[in-house]
């Protein structure tokens, strides 16, 4: 089901199974993965999104690790995610590094934190610390 239907989207399809069958496991193959749609599928309980356009092995994998409570993680996002907060880290300011890598400075707050959520830190410099010390 599409993410951004006009009467009854993806997500909402997501929270509901979740609140009826807890036990149940969502994933969603989509196209695009805007910051704003990662973060509510976080909050409805969706482990993570898998690209349609990925290959059949690649979905089926992610199918696989979220049968077994595993989250699916695109590669290619912790990558982005990695160098926001090793900018972070560095002392580099969201803004500034949106300039720098032709991002908008909402993509890259939501970066920093979808990081912070991920490691169930209070705020980025928890997240940066945590992030740090485990290389």
């Amino acid at each position: 089901m599409a993410i951004n239907r006009p009467s009854l989207d993806g997500l909402t399809v997501a929270r509901r199974l979740h609140q009826r069958l807890s036990e149940w496991q969502t994933l969603v193959l989509t196209e695009l993965t805007p910051p704003g749609d990662r973060l509510l599928a976080i909050k409805v309980h969706v482990p993570d999104f898998v690209p349609k356009d990925a290959p059949a092995q690649n979905e089926a994998g992610g199918i696989r690790r979220v049968a077994r409570g595993e989250r699916v993680i695109d590669p290619q996002l912790i990558a982005r995610e990695a160098d926001v907060g090793r900018a972070a880290a560095s002392g580099i300011s969201p803004v500034e590094f949106a300039v720098r890598r032709s991002l908008s400075p909402a993509t890259v707050r939501h970066y920093l934190s979808s990081e912070v959520s991920k490691l169930r830190r209070r705020n980025r410099v928890d997240a940066i610390g945590i992030a740090r010390d485990a290389g």
